[in-house]
């Protein structure tokens, strides 16, 4: 795939790179609009597919035959010592998400091109790094200038915000279903996208 123009998100540089960096995962990727102050509501609508991405723009998403009536939001859950009827909620979202700054951000959006949340991963890519950052920098640019990251994940988390993905492992708070899920959810004025990658059991 040719690279994209990280100033350029437009529908179809972004639906490409969407395509391209995660076809092959076990993912779900999904934008909706943002409606509230508190976002978590927000997240918790796309998990739960109840609302259309805003620009009629394609995902993916690799569960929606699994979801049910029940767990609307599958396979997104509740924490692991809640009862097991209990529906996710939105401060369930917020307990489980820290802020990162946009540089991790990128490189967390790469390493979630597979399971086991690392760069790793992208020796499958026949592309430079410099030519998948440039993806990776088309799916943010969707969201603005003024946007904030929140991850699931905790990769040599530190202190100021940043993910060191040169750690010897690499950690996470629960948030599905399956044995190991890593997320990066983008929060704009108008919208929230969620990207994220689980490994199926």
């Amino acid at each position: 795939m040719q690279a994209v123009d990280p100033s350029a998100a437009d529908r179809t540089s972004w639906e490409a790179a969407v395509r391209h960096l995660y076809e092959d995962a076990f993912s779900f990727v999904a934008t909706g609009p943002r409606t509230q102050k508190d976002w978590w509501a927000d997240v918790l609508a796309v998990m739960e597919r109840t609302v259309p991405d805003p620009r009629g723009w394609a995902g993916l998403d690799d569960t929606a035959g699994r979801r049910t009536t029940e767990v609307p939001a599958f396979p997104f859950r509740p924490p692991f010592k809640a009862d097991p009827q209990r529906r996710l909620t939105p401060a369930d979202v917020g307990q489980r998400l820290r802020e990162i700054d946009r540089a991790s951000a990128e490189n967390l959006l790469l390493a979630l091109t597979d399971g086991g949340c690392t760069l790793g991963n992208l020796r499958r890519f026949t592309e430079s790094f410099e030519e998948l950052q440039g993806m990776a920098r088309t799916l943010l640019a969707r969201y603005g200038d003024a946007f904030t990251c929140h991850t699931n994940v905790s990769v040599g988390a530190r202190r100021d915000g940043t993910l060191d993905f040169g750690a010897s492992h690499w950690g996470y708070t629960p948030m599905a279903f399956y044995g190991e899920d890593a997320g990066l959810v983008v929060v704009s004025d108008t919208e929230v996208g969620l990207f994220w990658t689980f490994d199926d059991i």
